[in-house]
């Protein structure tokens, strides 16, 4: 039988990650797991508890609103306003998304179709990659500046030299270029004068910025992410995803929203009418409670990470693999030790489950550009990180 849209898809390389742990573990071995990026810390107590209440009330058994219910859209609104100083009209600047993986395929099907192009930084999250390619788009690859350790805080010269390069070659001219910092799986930071750059160059080419805000709340080192909306004019071109999933745990949960530019968001709206009817309304009623009552507890969550970036960077370079530490997201992206860059990221990270009995993500999986370097998740708490330590110091002789 033929299939549209799945037949061009390479093999998911993570799953074979996935299949030598499964089989190590079915075997008895103890696997120390920083592969997959699913947050094992536990939602705001004050969401668990009014999800249970609002879940026994029926009236809430009923299809709720595909953009949200009113209450999650001011909810969002006012973190917006008490984190970044960014006023949003929650009735046309702000819509609901189940997760931010759903807003962003369907956002680009209103914004890119069979024809179009999309500049997305290399190497990028898989979404970001095959999102525009499900709507029918061609995406264009910008190689991101710096070794992926986010030592100067910014990406630099290099990306804008390689964005006018590739923006120059490309015909059509691209209608959307895909961005999020901090970055995943490269953990490179930016700040707002960066951003502000991207802004102008995207109204100088008339050209539509989405900006994939999932870690905006888990910085490191007296760093604080700038959201893109905090750029004066940004609304005329970008529109942001901001997800409850890192900042509050809530992975499962699968709320997030797109905000900004409000024709961008009310074309989405318009299309989400006729795909879903929103999110199950008792976690649209949790999530407002989180966000209004539970503020700070994106503070508990980011000291967690950054108590185990610490654990995992320090041991690794400890054992002779240098890493600098990443000043964001919830991940270490670590360049393959010289010794075994030959092997390439997948047979590295094969080799780690069978050797060391540790699980990462090899960056082949991430796209062009990330084939010299591993990503480490950081779900598992500083007690297993440090046994996942010394497993890699048995198992990498050749670092010694």
């Amino acid at each position: 039988m033929e299939f549209r849209r799945i037949n061009g898809l390479p093999p998911y390389v993570f799953a074979t990650i996935n299949d030598l742990k499964a089989a190590a573990r079915r075997d008895g071995r103890d696997v120390i797991d920083l592969g997959f990026g699913n947050p094992d810390l536990p939602s705001p107590d004050v969401a668990v508890e009014k999800l249970a209440e609002a879940v026994h009330n029926p009236r809430n058994h009923r299809y709720s609103a595909s953009r949200g219910i009113p209450k999650i859209r001011q909810a969002i609104t006012d973190l917006y306003l008490r984190k970044f100083e960014v006023e949003l009209d929650p009735d046309t600047e702000v819509v609901t998304t189940i997760g931010a993986k759903e807003g962003l395929s369907h956002l680009m099907w209103v914004l890119v179709g069979p024809g179009d192009t999309a500049l997305v930084p290399s190497p990028s999250y898989p979404i970001h990659i095959y999102a525009p390619l499900f709507a029918g788009a061609d995406v264009r690859h910008v190689r991101l500046d710096g070794p992926g350790t986010a030592t100067s805080g910014s990406p630099g010269e290099a990306f804008f030299d390689n964005l006018m390069e590739v923006w120059e070659s490309a015909w059509p001219k691209p209608r959307v270029i895909v961005i999020s910092f901090p970055h995943n799986p490269t953990t490179e930071c930016v700040d707002l004068a960066w951003m502000a750059r991207l802004v102008e160059f995207a109204r100088e080419h008339d050209i539509v910025l989405v900006h994939d805000f999932a870690y905006a709340d888990i910085a490191f080192d007296g760093y604080t992410p700038p959201s893109i909306l905090q750029v004066p004019g940004a609304k005329d071109v970008a529109v942001e995803l901001y997800t409850m999933t890192k900042s509050f745990s809530m992975a499962g949960w699968r709320v997030g929203f797109l905000v900004g530019n409000a024709a961008i968001v009310q074309a989405l709206t318009k299309l989400k009418s006729y795909l879903d009817y929103g999110t199950f309304q008792p976690i649209q009623i949790a999530a407002i409670v989180a966000m209004n009552e539970a503020p700070d507890y994106p503070k508990v969550i980011n000291e967690t990470y950054q108590a185990r970036r610490d654990a995992l960077c320090d041991g690794l370079n400890r054992i002779g693999w240098d890493i600098t530490p990443p000043r964001g997201t919830m991940f270490v992206w670590a360049p393959i030790p010289e010794p075994y860059l030959e092997m390439g990221s997948l047979e590295f990270a094969k080799y780690l489950v069978s050797e060391a009995d540790v699980a990462t993500s090899p960056g082949v999986g991430f796209g062009p550009g990330g084939d010299a370097h591993i990503r480490f998740a950081l779900i598992e708490n500083e007690q297993r990180i440090g046994q996942g330590v010394r497993s890699l110091r048995r198992a990498l002789t050749r670092l010694r």
